[in-house]
């Protein structure tokens, strides 16, 4: 239950604040259910309605809890309380909230090494780093630890970092892990051990995303 309610926290830190956009009008909403508004979060939604994300995920069958979108209808109640379906809506299609493309934040390199997975926006998320084992990670901009633990078994220790309210920089398949979630740290400052955790292989995985998009790090890394 642990491990899951990790995941689950992590899933969600990976989802920052959308802009704001207006919602199309869609029919009362039943009793038992949330419309979910631009910005939202699973997290947020659930601690409002004094429910559980294993349970807002559990009723809701969300394959991923990141992916909820403006527009869509949460059971936010047991089903003892709620219809067993929720009505179809019948408005418009919500419009979808422009993201940027392009990242307008400056990285450097969390470690140094050939890049042996690159960034295709589905698969890979990111970039994958080699090196070896014990060599030092580090930050790839000044920020404050929002994450550091093992929640997601494929990404083995695993540490995200926020800056400010738009970026995350997130470090997987850490060997030992350096700081502590609320630390604040400094661009250049050893985070992590690099180590192959979650993988088959001496590498780190190395994310970037932009209120939640993900982004390719070499977008954002000057040439090595």
């Amino acid at each position: 239950m642990a491990d899951m309610q990790s995941l689950l926290r992590l899933c969600c830190l990976l989802l920052l604040l959308s802009g704001c956009t207006s919602l199309p009008d869609y029919p009362p909403t039943p009793a038992g259910f949330y419309r979910v508004q631009p910005g939202d979060t699973l997290y947020r939604i659930a601690l409002n309605h004094h429910q559980s994300i294993s349970n807002l995920v559990g009723w809701n069958k969300l394959q991923d809890p990141a992916s909820i979108s403006a527009g869509q209808l949460l059971r936010i109640s047991a089903l003892s309380s709620a219809p067993k379906t929720p009505p179809a809506s019948t408005g418009k299609t919500p419009p979808a909230v422009a993201r940027p493309a392009n990242s307008a934040i400056s990285l450097q390199w969390p470690v140094r090494g050939a890049v042996i997975g690159k960034f295709n926006g589905s698969s890979n998320k990111g970039i994958d780093i080699a090196g070896k084992e014990g060599d030092p990670v580090r930050a790839a901009a000044s920020g404050t630890v929002a994450y550091a633990g093992k929640g997601i078994r494929a990404y083995g220790n695993l540490l995200i970092i926020k800056h400010g309210n738009d970026y995350l920089t997130a470090y997987a398949h850490n060997q030992t892990l350096l700081v502590k979630e609320g630390q604040s740290v400094k661009a250049g400052e050893q985070i992590a051990t690099l180590g192959h955790s979650g993988s088959s292989r001496d590498m780190l995985h190395f994310e970037l995303r932009r209120q939640g998009q993900a982004l390719d790090p070499l977008s954002a890394l000057p040439s090595q």
